[in-house]
């Protein structure tokens, strides 16, 4: 089995099924976006019909959203998903941050504070920058020193009481979750377990136990009852010492074509497993993901990452420049020309790419 193929056709990357940015986000069932600007993408490479301003659009209204969620770090979620994954993911992220809020001196008492200030300065469907709330919590005399200001907001988003708000200029803000998403759609953890686990192996698969288990941020027993809920709707194969889940792409017995994606940094298709052999090697790894783990926007040729990329902007133009870890023959740089035409769909400039020299 080519699990690099049936990855390319379930994260929506080898042609979409969906139309609007809330689907994709629904059917991926979290994105991560630690940087915003470079999740837009992640959606935009997926949906190369939309616009980043129509991505941003959606995020503006409330469709999707920007929060903390498993690992925990940045997700973007859809609306119809935030408060179940919420309920499920936070008792986990809260038993991690425990230790570090003790050595901060963060009672319960105090983040319930912190909690009512953002809540009364946020009522009326206002969107305030970090700094703005961080300025009304420090006028209550709580603390937002030596990273004590992270740790309070991150309460009041795994809390769902603060969540991603509109756009102001280009600066993000926060917002009551409450009043940007009315709709709370809820779960046991029981159908939470299983529709988190169906998400993950139907959009990320073929993918291992290891592999949730590293996305989700879950204990393993309960990623391991999620899987377990799951089998019966889904394939597997075993490859080595590791089984792989996932559900049957309907046009997987067709070959795909060549193929060449300037992915975001930070993309689910590296990103969303803990062992990435299938698509980047060894050595190519340390390329593409540093130290301390920045994910760097990677070249996917054939489902296998091949080098890096960077975008510049300049008044009409978005610059692309490419660094290869391999040389690439003249049809890979053609498709790598058309993938360059739609980032520039995307942010909507004329597309020009520079190709470098691979590196000795």
């Amino acid at each position: 089995m080519d699990i690099t193929n049936f990855r390319l056709i379930n994260q929506q990357l080898a042609g979409s099924n969906f139309h609007t940015a809330k689907e994709l986000v629904g059917w991926m069932g979290a994105m991560q976006a630690q940087d915003y600007n470079q999740g837009k993408w992640a959606i935009g490479v997926r949906l190369p019909h939309l616009t980043e301003a129509q991505i941003e659009s959606a995020f503006n209204q409330g469709e999707i959203f920007r929060i903390h969620l498993m690992r925990p770090t940045w997700h973007f979620v859809s609306a119809d998903d935030i408060y179940w994954m919420l309920q499920l993911t936070a008792p986990q992220i809260k038993s991690v941050l425990n230790s570090r809020h003790r050595d901060l001196e963060l009672t319960e008492r105090l983040v319930g504070k912190s909690h009512e200030v953002l809540v009364n300065v946020l009522s009326g469907n206002k969107s305030m920058t970090r700094d703005e709330l961080l300025n009304e919590l420090q006028k209550e005399n709580i603390p937002t020193d030596l990273q004590r200001a992270s740790h309070f907001m991150l309460r009041a988003e795994i809390d769902g009481i603060i969540c991603s708000g509109v756009i102001k200029g280009k600066k993000q803000t926060y917002a009551l979750l409450s009043e940007r998403a009315p709709v709370k759609n809820t779960l046991s953890k029981e159908e939470s377990l299983a529709k988190l686990a169906r998400s993950y192996f139907s959009s990320h698969g073929p993918a291992t136990l290891p592999d949730f288990v590293w996305w989700s941020g879950l204990p393993v027993a309960d990623a391991r009852r999620g899987l377990e809920m799951n089998k019966p709707g889904l394939d597997s194969v075993l490859m080595g010492k590791e089984t792989y889940w996932f559900t049957h792409p309907g046009n997987a017995h067709k070959p795909l074509p060549d193929s060449v994606y300037l992915l975001p940094a930070f993309d689910e298709f590296l990103i969303s497993y803990k062992d990435r052999s299938a698509v980047i090697t060894a050595e190519d790894h340390k390329k593409a993901i540093s130290n301390n783990g920045i994910f760097r926007p990677v070249v996917l040729v054939n489902g296998q990452i091949s080098g890096l990329w960077k975008r510049t902007f300049k008044k009409e133009t978005a610059i692309i420049e490419t660094e290869y870890f391999r040389p690439h023959n003249k049809s890979e740089e053609r498709l790598m020309i058309k993938a360059a035409e739609l980032f520039g769909h995307f942010s909507e400039k004329k597309a020009e790419i520079k190709f470098t020299e691979t590196p000795p």
